[in-house]
Formats: structure tokens, C-alpha cells, sequence
């Protein structure tokens, strides 16, 4: 006799493990961190794919301050184009001027402001061709008002400190996520002549929630490298694991050198410009500056080879030199930079991109492509269908959880049940050997990751605990 089809599906639904599987609890893992840890990766995938398209949310709102239509004549000196900024800003002091290799682009003077707070500046952006000023910005790091507004609502929601917590979670569970996701539907692949095609193909002629499942799980492993790229780069600038990576370079001597400013002969200033600073405008002196001294920085780093886009700061202490740095974010990069004396001219020391650690070249163009920056619009288009994937799978996902739920006149519930519980008392020895070193391994590298891990364990088994008293009672 055939077994019924309600029999016949379940028994698909369910696959068999072994006694002694690791399975059953991935899959109870995997299940609550998605539900629970979703609705965050469905904001950092949303407000990350308005940001990776920044270059052309600023084009639409500030392309009469960023760029100029092409003149046939030449560039004026930068120190007119400075002029005509201290002009328009007379109570501001420069602290950095950008200057382009694009013909059509406008040249910013950054400068410091009364009344600003002090991660923020003041630029004036100027017509290279004519000195022109073309209008004024609140900037930070950089970015235009609409580009920091939306760099923030990605790393924090507004919120500070505390909404610094969600991205982090989001990054820390997203690879976590990937890996466990990708297990489970391997162990339920058991066919090898069928496995890579189920891995990579929805299968065909599914309906229902074997339908959910398929598509989840296709597209999880088409967008597998890209989440563990996102989730990685994501943590090198988070608070908590972004302090330990930092700190990991630190100890391995990998971080990019600072560029030295220490003037031949002169007595040493105690500053130095941070990686940072340098290529966010806000670096530089509070006292007043020659514009002339511009051009003279200038074509002393053209002609030490630092072409394309660069930022020229000024001397951050009296005695010191100025610094000339590429800032090419595309790739290849150029973010080379080199110390200037202003008063003569020499380039007294250099801190080329090549002659960094590999980590730390490694870490700056992984933050690039992260930005959408690195490839251009190949890298934003990139990132709007890895998004767009992230996305899908969460569908799917609590699509999965509200088709396995109970329909039974006499059982219906609003959403499915979760996997069985106890899938830790079938937990393998080479698993629960190493198992608490590596959790503790974790909590240390990824504190958020490894809080939220234990306080679902204690919790699940707590939870567990309670319930089979109550059951004992029950029958007793």
C-alpha cells in the first residue's frame, strides 16, 4: 500500500539525520537567527543600496556645485581658486583643497568654520576654468550633507550608539547566516549526481514550501560570496569587532604607516596626520595660510608622480610640512602621498600605497568595493543585486515560516513551529570538544556575535528545561 500524500510530504519536509548530527541544531540555529536577525539585514541591504549609488544622488542634488561644463581656455592657479574661496569665507580657515584630473569637475577648498562641530567643514566649491565660486556645502568627511545623511542612516539609523548595534549585528550574524545556510542545504542534498545542480538551480516542478526552500537556497549560494564579502568588510569599521581588527594590525604592525611631516632640522611637533584625517578635509592648520603656497605644494607632488585627484593639506603644527595625497578610489587606486616643505618646495619623506602591509592594502580596498566606490558603476550595480539577493532570501524565508504553519481547524497557528528542540544532545565529540573554545573565540573577536550566540543557547535550553518539567507534570 502507498502511504498517504500528507505522509509522503512530510516525510520530504523532513529529512532523516543521524542519532549523532550536528544538523538538527544548525537548523534550529539557522532558523532563529533568521527570523530574529532578518528584519536588521533587511535594513542594512535597503539604506546600503541607497548609499552604494551616492555619485549620482549627489549629481542630481549638487551638480551645479560639483561640476562645470569643459573650457577650451586653462586652469587658473589653485591660489586664485583659493582666493576666490577665502573670499566668499572669511571667517573660515583652510584646512585642505581637492583638486581633480576631470575637466569638468569643480575644485573644493575645505575649511574649518566657527559655530561647526568639529568632525564637520565648511566647501566651497570653485570653477577651475574662471575662479568662480559656485556655491558652499556642510560637509563631512567629504561627503556632501545628502551622502553623510545617508551614511549614517546605514551605520546607525540616526540613532548613535545604540543604532551602531544593529549594523554590527547584521554584519556579525550575515556570514554566520551564509555558512550554516549552506550546510544545512548540502546535508539535504544526499544525491550526489543531483547536488550541484540543487545547489545552484531552484528545483524544478516545487510547490509549496519545497517551492520556498528551493529558491532560498539556490539564491543563498549564488549570493555566498558576496554576504561573507559584506559581512567582513562590514565588521573592519564596526565599534566592537572593528576595535579588535584594528587592534589585530596593530599587533601584526600591518596598518598603514602615517606619512611622516616632520620637517628636516626642525624641532618635532608632536602631531602627526592620522590615515584618516588626511583624506577628510579636516586635517590641517588653524592659523591662516598663502594661497601662492598651494601651487607651490602642488607642483611639487606632481612632480614627485602623484597624479589623478589629490587633497593638499596644510601643515597640521607651525614647523611642519604639508601633505599632498591621492585620493583615486577607483581602481586601480593611487593613494600615494607625500610631505612637502612650503617654503621650498622638496619633498621630504613619502608613504606610498605599495610599500603598505598587505592587510592593510587588503582592508582598503575591500572598504572601497564595500562603498560601491572600487569599480564604479560595474561595482554599484554589484551591490544593488547582492542587495536584491539579501533581500529575496529573507522573503523566502519567513515565506518558509508562514507556509509551515499548522492549518488544522483544531491547530492553526499564525506562523509554522520552529525545528525540534534538543538538536544539542545529538551534538557529535569532535563538535562539543572544541565547541566552547571556539564560542569563546568568537564572543573575544565578535562580541555581538558571541552574546547573541550564548543568549540563545542559555535561552533555547532554559526554555527547553521548563517545558519538559510541565510536560512531566502533565502526565504525572
Amino acid at each position: 500500500m502507498s502511504a498517504p500524500p500528507a505522509e509522503l510530504e512530510r516525510a520530504v519536509e523532513t529529512p532523516r539525520t543521524s542519532p549523532i548530527s550536528v544538523v538538527p541544531l544548525l537548523r534550529r540555529l539557522h532558523f532563529y537567527a533568521g527570523v530574529l536577525v532578518g528584519p536588521f539585514l533587511v535594513v542594512a541591504a535597503v539604506t546600503g543600496m541607497l548609499y552604494a549609488f551616492a555619485p549620482q544622488i549627489d549629481d542630481v542634488l549638487y551638480g551645479d556645485k560639483l561640476w562645470v561644463e569643459q573650457a577650451s581656455g586653462p586652469v587658473r592657479p589653485v591660489s586664485d581658486q583659493v582666493a576666490a574661496a577665502q573670499a566668499s569665507l572669511p571667517d573660515g580657515t583652510v584646512t585642505a583643497v581637492q583638486v581633480f584630473d576631470d575637466p569638468e569637475a569643480t575644485t573644493r577648498v575645505v575649511f574649518s568654520a566657527p559655530g561647526l562641530a568639529e568632525e564637520y567643514s565648511k566647501t566651497v566649491y570653485v570653477n577651475p576654468y574662471t575662479a568662480e565660486v559656485r556655491g558652499e556645502l556642510t560637509t563631512w568627511a567629504g561627503a556632501t550633507p545628502a551622502v553623510t545623511w545617508l551614511d549614517q542612516l546605514h551605520r546607525d539609523l540616526h540613532l548613535g550608539l545604540v543604532g551602531n548595534l544593529y549594523s554590527e549585528l547584521a554584519a556579525s550574524w550575515l556570514w554566520v547566516l551564509s555558512l550554516v545556510g549552506l550546510v544545512l542545504w548540502i546535508a539535504r542534498r544526499r544525491t550526489a549526481r543531483r547536488r550541484v545542480r540543487a545547489l545552484l538551480v531552484p528545483e524544478k516542478g516545487a510547490k509549496g514550501v519545497r517551492k520556498s526552500r528551493s529558491w532560498h537556497a539556490s539564491i543563498g549560494v549564488w549570493a555566498l560570496v558576496g554576504a561573507l564579502f559584506l559581512s567582513a568588510t562590514g565588521l573592519t569599521w564596526s565599534n566592537y569587532a572593528g576595535e579588535n581588527f584594528t587592534a589585530v594590525l596593530t599587533a601584526l604592525n600591518a596598518k598603514a604607516p602615517a606619512l611622516d611631516t616632520a620637517l628636516p632640522g626642525a624641532a618635532p611637533t608632536g602631531t602627526a596626520p592620522s590615515e584618516h584625517s588626511e583624506h577628510t578635509g579636516t586635517a590641517g592648520s588653524a592659523a591662516p595660510v598663502d594661497p601662492a603656497t598651494f601651487d607651490r605644494v602642488l607642483a611639487a607632488g606632481r612632480g614627485a608622480g602623484l597624479d589623478g585627484p589629490v587633497e593638499l593639506s596644510p601643515a597640521a603644527a607651525p614647523g611642519a610640512a604639508w601633505s599632498v595625497a591621492q585620493t583615486d578610489q577607483t581602481w586601480p587606486i593611487r593613494q600615494d602621498k607625500a610631505a612637502v616643505d612650503p617654503s621650498t618646495g622638496n619633498v621630504t619623506a613619502r608613504a606610498d600605497f605599495s610599500d603598505r602591509p598587505f592587510l592593510a592594502q587588503l582592508s582598503s580596498v575591500g572598504i572601497l568595493a564595500h562603498m560601491g566606490l572600487l569599480f564604479g558603476l560595474a561595482n554599484q550595480i554589484a551591490l544593488l543585486l547582492l542587495a536584491a539577493a539579501i533581500l529575496t532570501l529573507i522573503f523566502f524565508g519567513y515565506r518558509m515560516w508562514w507556509q509551515r504553519r499548522p492549518t488544522r481547524s483544531d491547530r492553526s497557528a499564525p506562523f509554522g513551529t520552529a525545528p525540534k528542540r534538543g538538536g544539542w544532545q545529538q551534538l557529535p565529540l569532535w563538535f562539543v570538544i572544541p565547541a566552547p573554545l571556539v564560542m569563546i573565540a568568537i564572543g573575544i573577536a565578535i562580541p555581538l556575535l558571541g552574546i547573541s550566540l550564548v543568549a540563545f543557547l542559555v535561552l533555547d535550553g532554559v526554555i527547553g528545561l521548563v517545558r519538559a518539567r510541565r510536560s512531566e507534570s502533565h502526565i504525572r
